[in-house]
């Protein structure tokens, strides 16, 4: 927990302070690559607290098998089950085309292209994304440290 926890940390700096001030898309990326850091880091502890409980048969070994076990053993938690998404979105980004819009500006904008979609990374995107990462991380603790 302590990882996520200073992955938090350094993610919440990333977009409360380095953004604010520098409004670029550079910042935006390693914000989300953060992010997707903590995602996997927390995925792994649950995991791993699962094994040791007993109701997650062995820890998987492949990124694809970890994203099945967590929607299965884990699909009581809506918090959980909402950040797989976009944690697969997370790791789809460094693939994808992108292009950026209005760096050093207010409305800094980092355009995602997928194939039949845009999605437009804005400060108000990256509000929702806390959001939803904010109550993962809440979820998660709740698991490791309440269930002992």
């Amino acid at each position: 927990m302590e990882d996520i926890i200073k992955e938090k940390i350094s993610a919440d700096h990333l977009l409360y302070v380095s953004l604010k001030y520098t409004k670029t898309c550079d910042v935006i990326l390693n914000l989300i690559s953060r992010w997707k850091s903590l995602i996997e880091t927390a995925f792994d502890s649950l995991l791993r607290e699962g094994v040791e409980r007993g109701f997650v048969p062995h820890k998987p070994i492949s990124p694809k098998q970890r994203i099945e076990f967590i929607k299965k053993y884990y699909s009581k938690y809506p918090q959980i089950q909402e950040v797989i998404p976009l944690y697969i979105f997370f790791k789809r980004i460094p693939d994808l085309e992108k292009s950026r819009e209005g760096e050093f500006r207010k409305n800094v904008n980092l355009k995602v292209y997928e194939k039949n979609k845009e999605t437009n990374i804005n400060m108000e995107k990256l509000g929702e994304y806390a959001e939803i990462i904010n109550e993962f991380v809440a979820a998660t603790k709740e698991i490791l440290y309440n269930k002992r």
